[in-house]
């Protein structure tokens, strides 16, 4: 039985408990906007020790933590203008994308919009992210006020529909009395934890990967592709064949320009000037695509180790070989072609699309992810479930705490960064006016780019 199954339970017990938990204190639960607040005091002698015992250690880390915010900024800044860029100019990115730029945290995402090259976020990983990056988020912010003599009024967790959070409540006059530096350290704070969090992660990561698995095979999910104009094409043969693939695929072979290429019968249907198919290839007369493990008695790790047998063999060489699709193991024996760039040496006709380093999550899960080999399989050591559960638990408490860092210092007036924008303003001009006009135009124009997102996003999924 899938863990999704207990994951379900586990879901259904929880909100169970915080309904109850919540109904039989709900004097305690306070409504502010469009949040209900639940405040306590756990967590205050913490954040009182560390803030006045360690003063000369904080005041220090003032410095860094600044730099920080200011470094996340820019970053996030730079990484939506990415966003925008990437999306205007190639607006089939949503499609591949599939997730909107501009996403809530739920679980389940990669499964409620079908991107398939996430992990699966389970509630159960919900819950633990949403803990660790939260209370170390906020806890930041009360240590730093308490190291300006900021006095903190409560902790506790807000509540905005199904979406939880947590919470460091700090006298709101007092901070505004704080000159410059104290103020932002305090703002920045939070998100200097999360990127702390997303470092110390990183590195735990890495190590649970070098001791946790093991390279074991290459992985392919496409084959060559080539672009034809409909003038050049001069046959189609309907649907020839079949690849011999969990689901199947059914291709349409296509003759231009005296040469042979396939295609997927829906992309025929298309009127388009210009047309990208498949080019014939040994593999994908064979059905292969997946993980080859095998190249004729050879087991192969990595991609580099299939290039290393393919050297060795020649046009015209008959081979076996061994590949996972869906974690079903396969057979094929197959007549190596020729390289179309050099016709001496042995041709497969396997390659990549890689879909996992598209949007603004799978640009972030490339760069955490720089310690594997691209296009390389790594197998479990041990319980595979066990470990990769641990491993998806890690990747996902990385790419959270490293977006809520960079989002959270975005000069937009709901975050932290906002109200830092708004005081470098101000300090820089010293005049109030022109602050308050910088922080709501600039405000404004993100708020602008999220919706111009949102529904370009919108107009590519029901278009599909």
């Amino acid at each position: 039985m899938s863990f999704m199954f207990y994951d379900l339970i586990f879901l259904a017990a929880f909100t169970l408990f915080v309904v109850s938990f919540l109904y039989t204190r709900r004097k305690n639960l306070k409504r502010e906007g469009p949040m209900f607040l639940y405040r306590t005091q756990i967590g205050m002698k913490i954040i009182e020790y560390i803030g006045e015992k360690h003063k000369k250690l904080l005041h220090w880390l003032e410095y860094v933590v600044i730099t920080a915010g200011y470094f996340l900024m820019a970053a996030s800044i730079a990484s939506i203008g990415y966003v925008v860029y990437v999306f205007v100019k190639m607006p089939e990115f949503f499609k591949v994308a599939k997730i909107p730029p501009i996403a809530p945290l739920i679980p389940y995402i990669g499964e409620i919009f079908n991107a398939d090259y996430l992990p699966p976020f389970y509630f159960t990983y919900w819950i633990v992210v949403l803990a660790i990056t939260a209370i170390f988020h906020e806890f930041f912010h009360g240590i730093f006020a308490k190291k300006n003599n900021v006095k903190i009024r409560s902790t506790g967790f807000a509540f905005l529909g199904p979406f939880l959070g947590a919470f460091v409540e700090q006298d709101e006059k007092q901070m505004k009395k704080l000159k410059f530096k104290g103020q932002v350290s305090i703002l920045a704070a939070g998100s200097f934890a999360n990127l702390l969090l997303t470092l110390i992660f990183l590195v735990i990561i890495v190590l649970f990967s070098i001791f946790a698995f093991a390279p074991a095979g290459a992985n392919f999910n496409y084959y060559p592709v080539a672009k034809i104009s409909v003038s050049d094409v001069s046959y189609i043969n309907g649907t020839l064949f079949s690849i011999n693939l969990d689901g199947g695929i059914n291709l349409t072979e296509i003759t231009a320009n005296n040469k042979t290429y396939f295609a997927e019968p829906d992309s025929l249907k298309k009127n388009l000037s210009e047309m990208i198919i498949f080019e014939d290839s040994p593999a994908l007369r064979a059905g292969v695509l997946g993980i080859v493990t095998e190249f004729y008695g050879k087991k192969i790790n990595t991609p580099e180790d299939l290039r290393n047998e393919l050297e060795m063999k020649n046009p015209g060489d008959e081979v076996s070989i061994k590949f996972l699709v869906n974690k079903n193991e396969k057979e094929s024996r197959i007549i190596l072609g020729a390289r179309p760039d050099n016709s001496s040496k042995a041709y497969l006709g396997v390659a990549n699309l890689n879909v996992q380093s598209s949007g603004i999550f799978g640009k972030i899960r490339k760069a955490i992810s720089f310690f594997r080999e691209p296009n390389t399989y790594y197998a479990p050591k041990g319980s595979e479930e066990l470990v990769i559960f641990i491993y998806n638990l890690l990747w996902w408490i990385i790419l959270i705490n490293l977006s809520v860092a960079l989002f959270n210092m975005l000069p937009v007036g709901i975050f932290d960064g906002g109200r830092v924008f708004y005081l470098t303003v101000l300090k820089i001009t010293k005049s109030k006016k022109m602050a308050q006009r910088s922080y709501s135009l600039v405000t404004y124009l993100f708020i602008a780019i999220f919706a111009l997102l949102t529904i370009m996003w919108l107009a590519s999924y029901f278009m599909k």
